[in-house]
């Protein structure tokens, strides 16, 4: 008989066996174990291949080829837990409205009673749906060599120098603006706001328009105008975003959609390119390392990631790595936006640092906002605090077991790591525990993986230069 590092259990789900527990949430099941564990089976045990395509509104095509066990009791509930998580990822990574599930059709009827406007994954379908790609989102079923042929498309990205140029950058918490000439900054500004709880849209252009106005005031002309913002956003047109999750639908449709033409217009029409922050953090770190295959994650109010491809290149996918599942437990932490429990956002953003205060033992108040009690924690590690550690050390732990699975999905030698958590001592903590992880677990993936890590200048610079190298003139 057959042992495995893990035991199935009735629900579907296995409990895999770590070798590093995180100290503050010694239950943990990393994505990267449990699906190697269920390839393990799917090798010993005889397999059946599947495949699902994710078609998206411009018409690429993105196709991930898999196995799953043969589909029979008590296999099936083990089968439906692996797609549902997978295709979870998949939406999220890459994108898609129409997705075909190429192999057992039992596995895509399930899917369609979970993506549905009733089903456990009701959010993912409107906003996969008719938020981003503006169409109801549908699964479909057909045989494994009917699978739709891959269609994936890349765009070069930015690396525009010349000229007088603004470059700006929208967060949560602040907004910043640069002003560039042939490549070189010569005035940058960062200015507090929260648009996450303005319901007027005059808010959001206000904001913007300011910190345009703050750059051009440093510059003989502007020439072209870049920007990035956290959300998704087609051909400069906004079409979803936590900035702007307090304006009402309507506004939304009539005021937001359109911000970045209307600031554009009100900018002599100048050459004007937005896309997501996640996009740009990762071009700025392709710029400064002058290589490719770049991964960023910026760890921040949520989690923000953009990919840069072998080539220098970037796709037409979404890279919300903050929506992806990262921990397959039964009980894991649940997301308050999308409802899922175990995804990015709540192990690598201020959201893991204000859930992991009480575990530690860090008593703040509850109001308290997540920004001041980072800066709470950050003051504890630096004062050598052994709870603000255990903190750091379990997101350490936590970061150690995703990598594996970005750099599953991702073709990535640069791994550029960079946001408010990762600041500080408690930020060197995390990265040398993932490190350990790495080299213990994945001795392979550590040999070839390179991390880089922005300092101060080329965080407040490159992002800026990056940002306002994106439209050409």
């Amino acid at each position: 008989m057959v042992k495995f590092p893990f035991a199935p259990k009735m629900s579907g789900h296995l409990s895999v066996n770590l070798k590093h527990r995180p100290v503050l949430d010694p239950e943990f099941q990393p994505a990267s174990l449990w699906n190697g564990f269920y390839d393990a089976m799917n090798t010993l045990e005889g397999c059946e291949l599947l495949a699902i395509a994710l078609e998206r509104g411009d018409g690429g095509v993105s196709v991930y080829r898999t196995a799953i066990l043969r589909h029979e009791p008590p296999n099936a509930q083990l089968n439906y837990y692996y797609t549902e998580r997978l295709l979870k990822y998949l939406l999220w990574q890459r994108g898609g409205c129409r997705i075909t599930i190429s192999g057992e059709p039992r596995i895509a009827e399930y899917l369609r009673a979970v993506y549905s406007p009733t089903g456990a994954r009701a959010f993912d379908y409107n906003f996969m749906g008719k938020r981003v790609y503006g169409r109801p989102m549908t699964i479909e079923s057909v045989p494994y060599d009917a699978c739709p042929e891959e269609r994936e498309s890349a765009a070069p990205l930015g690396r525009h120098l010349d000229g007088c140029r603004i470059g700006f950058d929208l967060g949560a918490s602040d907004r910043k603006c640069a002003a560039v000439i042939d490549g070189k900054v010569v005035f940058s500004d960062e200015a507090p706001w929260n648009p996450a709880v303005q319901s007027d849209p005059q808010y959001h252009y206000d904001g913007v328009h300011d910190s345009l106005k703050r750059a051009a005031a440093h510059l003989p002309r502007v020439d072209a105008i870049g920007g990035s913002a956290a959300g998704v956003y087609v051909a400069n047109e906004v079409r979803v975003g936590s900035l702007y999750r307090a304006v009402p639908q309507d506004k939304f449709d009539t005021r937001i959609r359109r911000l970045f033409f209307d600031l554009q217009t009100a900018w002599n029409g100048v050459p004007f390119d937005v896309v997501n922050d996640g996009e740009v953090t990762a071009l700025a770190g392709s710029m400064a390392l002058n290589d490719n295959a770049v991964l960023g994650v910026a760890f921040g109010s949520s989690l923000a990631a953009g990919y840069v491809t072998p080539q220098g290149n970037i796709t037409s996918w979404l890279n919300e790595l903050a929506f992806v599942p990262v921990d397959y437990r039964e009980d894991a932490p649940i997301d308050e936006w999308s409802g899922d429990a175990g995804v990015g956002a709540q192990y690598f953003s201020q959201q893991a640092i204000g859930r992991l205060l009480a575990p530690a033992g860090i008593d703040l108040p509850a109001e308290m906002p997540l920004p001041i009690k980072l800066e709470h924690v950050q003051k504890l590690m630096a004062a050598g605090d052994e709870r603000a550690r255990k903190i750091y050390q379990t997101i350490g732990v936590y970061f150690g077991y995703t990598i594996p699975s970005y750099a599953h999905f991702y073709q990535v030698r640069n791994l550029l790591v960079l946001g408010r958590v990762l600041t500080g001592a408690g930020g060197d903590l995390i990265l040398s525990t993932a490190t350990e992880i790495l080299r213990d677990e994945f001795p392979l993936l550590a040999e070839r993986l390179h991390f880089h890590i922005p300092d101060e200048k080329e965080k407040r610079h490159g992002q800026a230069i990056a940002a306002a190298s994106l439209p050409s003139i």
